[in-house]
């Protein structure tokens, strides 16, 4: 479609894309090995990471620091101007400083260098201006390349905002994988809404004890359906001698055996062997894409091949995940 709300819109996006890919090139040179040091740097740190910045980078700052925060790395933003009013008394000696500056003359930042040098509390600096009062007082500079920003006019913070946030995440993922940050951890932190749903484990959704629609192999079709129907979960698990999970059976199993010798027949005669299951520590979200690509509607949690729960489908839109 020829359109020029289209066509800006495809200009603004190929110059930031220009933007990231002249970050991704830096990284090849000085900007990699400070970054190496950024990582190393916040990973030793035995306080928090305090983020700061005015403008837009006080933005993009912010949204670090929830990032930050949220991926296991304790992080906190304080507004360079506020800090020169009694925020200050945030920042500790075990702190590390990140502060972002697209000139690095920022001129709220002031307070909060001097303070940073003075009581010796590490400074790492997110600027495009390594010669700059900002970047010559950090102890680490990461130089962001200068790019032309996506605005028309050349004013509006664009491009570089886009490349501060975008290396703002790359520090977030780093510190994850070097900390071994798993999503049982990530749940932690994010206990609520769909994303918090879908970090549950099986463990955490499923039916268990006598809810559990289970029978012997040997047992009789008749016995076994009021076992299938009292359950209410539209199957029944059929375990063997050593109570070991061996089969299951389904409605479908039922349409497909439905004969006036059904009920003389026995569990094992009717059951699918080898049944999809799911262990104890599989995420929700798994379970579901599981459930979809086999179209099934319940999952029989098994633990060393013996049923320990059942979770159907319904349970896992109650919690939430879809």
């Amino acid at each position: 479609m020829d359109h020029p709300h289209l066509a800006s819109a495809i200009r603004t996006l190929n110059t930031e894309q220009q933007g990231l890919q002249a970050l991704i090139d830096s990284l090849d040179g000085p900007l990699g090995q400070a970054f190496i040091s950024a990582v190393e740097l916040i990973a030793a740190c035995e306080g928090r990471v305090i983020l700061t910045g005015v403008g837009k980078s006080g933005h993009v700052g912010r949204k670090i620091t929830a990032t930050l925060a949220s991926t296991g790395t304790p992080a906190h933003f304080v507004h360079s101007s506020e800090a020169s009013h009694g925020d200050l008394g945030m920042l500790a000696a075990k702190d590390v400083i990140l502060a972002l500056s697209w000139s690095g003359e920022t001129a709220e930042l002031k307070d909060l260098i001097n303070y940073s040098r003075r009581f010796d509390v590490s400074l790492v600096a997110v600027t495009s201006q390594t010669g700059s009062t900002l970047g010559r007082a950090a102890d680490i500079v990461l130089g962001l390349p200068q790019v032309g920003e996506a605005c028309p006019h050349g004013l509006a913070p664009t491009t570089s905002t886009t490349m501060q946030l975008a290396i703002g995440d790359a520090l977030a993922v780093a510190l994850l994988e070097r900390k071994g940050f798993t999503a049982q951890n990530f749940k932690q932190f994010h206990p609520g809404g769909k994303l918090g749903a879908s970090l549950s484990f099986m463990r955490d959704l499923m039916h268990g004890g006598a809810e559990l629609p289970l029978t012997q192999a040997a047992t009789p079709m008749s016995d076994a359906l009021l076992i299938m129907t009292e359950k209410s979960f539209g199957c029944l698990g059929i375990v063997d001698e050593g109570g070991l999970l061996a089969g299951i059976i389904t409605d479908g199993d039922l349409r497909r055996h439905m004969s006036s010798g059904l009920l003389d027949a026995t569990a094992a005669d009717i059951m699918t062997a080898s049944p999809v299951t799911a262990p104890p520590d599989m995420l929700a979200s798994e379970a579901m894409k599981l459930l979809n690509s086999v179209s099934i509607t319940s999952l029989f949690v098994v633990d060393n091949g013996r049923p320990i729960g059942i979770v159907h489908i319904h349970d896992l839109l109650r919690a939430g995940v879809a």
